[in-house]
């Protein structure tokens, strides 16, 4: 069996690495969050918090640590020695172990307070991680439908050089003015000036992609190679996605267990109505034996009624407040979400519409001006303005791309989960 695990464990290792030699990282979303939950200092940071509040449990739970105390009496037996502390010289010495016992179920209150904290600290952590994967995914999102701008441009840019060399064939002809040729290089050095500004942005965005996954800046990331489909309209019903959303939020999760640990603190303000205890046993030695046994029962009585009282309207208060922060980041969250599925759908429509009636009539119009130009029945603005049009189609296309990515990327935040 041991060697079945060890060879399972081997092959999962070579497959992994397989994988990472195959697949650069940065070419798909999914290798960018497997790296992250391992690098990332953010959600590394809210991990150790959360295993820093599972620790408290053991410790909030426990009694407090016994208590020793020692007593020299007599250290000078009536004036017959110099003072001493060994034990068999003096008049007698007293040894005191005291234990101090809390009322019944203030330790285990204790104790479920910190597990509700510390569910509470998993579920931040969990925030952290949904938070950074939303990031993360815009971010791949950006650097992926920028990637398809700048092909876009390149596209345009040599097309405008076809245009220009057809403009040029015409002038040397006679049959149009120099500005046509003139107007043709114009913009193809707005296009040029475009795809400088596109290099820059990309730049930035891989800069801010490596500091999401705690790389330095100008570590190579691949090339992004696609981008997750668009979940089917079956999957976006709004009421399904809000039981969703109450069920599996991490920060809804959290706002719960904050709850339960108000109603713990809450719980234990009223039991210190209650006396505590402390309980002790002392022998007593006199030269080198033990000849004396004595108990010991401390109460501590609780009289500061008014402390108390205040301490009970705290906890109350504490507790009126988790409740109510949860049902803020409930409605906030509902209202994220129907605002995001309700986008979401908008980007898909529009998306339809770009790809079946748009840019098929965009291009349409570009090939009518085009043949209409080198006939000489359009001029060349007119094929300038069909050719912004195709341009201005596709641009649309990839905005509305991205915008739809972003859309689901917050949605899947909210759920806390991949649709």
């Amino acid at each position: 069996m041991k060697y079945c695990h060890a060879t399972i464990i081997t092959m999962l290792t070579l497959s992994a690495a397989s994988y990472a030699q195959e697949t650069p990282l940065g070419s798909n979303v999914q290798g960018l969050l497997r790296y992250a939950m391992n690098s990332s200092p953010e959600y590394a940071g809210m991990r150790s918090e959360a295993d820093a509040a599972m620790e408290r449990i053991v410790s909030a739970g426990a009694l407090p640590d016994p208590r020793l105390r020692t007593e020299w009496r007599d250290i000078t037996r009536g004036g017959e020695q110099n003072p001493t502390l060994l034990p068999g010289r003096v008049g007698s010495t007293r040894y005191l172990l005291m234990q101090d016992l809390p009322w019944s179920g203030k330790r285990d209150l204790k104790r479920e307070a910190a597990e509700s904290q510390a569910d509470a600290a998993r579920g931040r952590a969990a925030s952290t991680w949904s938070d950074l994967v939303a990031r993360i995914k815009t971010a791949y999102a950006q650097l992926y439908y920028l990637e398809q701008n700048k092909r876009l441009n390149q596209e345009i840019l040599d097309l405008m050089v076809q245009l220009e060399k057809v403009a040029q064939v015409r002038y040397a002809g006679g049959l149009t003015a120099q500005q046509d040729v003139i107007r043709a290089q114009l913009e193809q050095t707005a296009m040029r000036n475009e795809l400088i500004a596109l290099d820059t942005e990309r730049q930035q965005l891989r800069s801010r992609l490596n500091a999401l996954l705690g790389r330095s800046s100008p570590e190579p990331l691949a090339t992004p190679a696609h981008i997750p489909a668009l979940p089917p309209p079956e999957r976006l019903s709004v009421s399904h996605l809000e039981q969703r959303a109450r069920d599996k939020n991490p920060l809804l999760r959290t706002e719960t267990s904050q709850i339960k640990a108000a109603e713990k603190g809450r719980d234990l303000a009223y039991r210190n109505r209650y006396p505590d205890f402390t309980l002790g046993v002392s022998p007593i030695q006199y030269s080198g034996a033990i000849r004396e046994w004595e108990l010991m029962l401390e109460i501590n009585i609780p009289l500061q009624q008014d402390s108390r009282r205040a301490q009970e309207r705290e906890s109350e208060a504490m507790l009126s407040a988790a409740r109510s922060r949860r049902e803020a980041v409930a409605n906030q969250i509902l209202a994220d979400l129907s605002e995001n599925v309700a986008g979401l759908d908008a980007a898909k429509r529009s998306l339809t519409l770009i790809a079946d009636s748009l840019l098929p009539q965009s291009e349409l119009t570009f090939r009518s001006a085009l043949a209409g130009y080198e006939s000489g029945k359009v001029d060349f603005a007119t094929l300038l303005d069909a050719q912004k049009q195709i341009r201005q189609a596709k641009l649309s296309q990839v905005k509305t791309g991205l915008s739809a990515q972003m859309r689901l990327a917050d949605i899947e935040r909210i759920l806390g989960e991949d649709l």
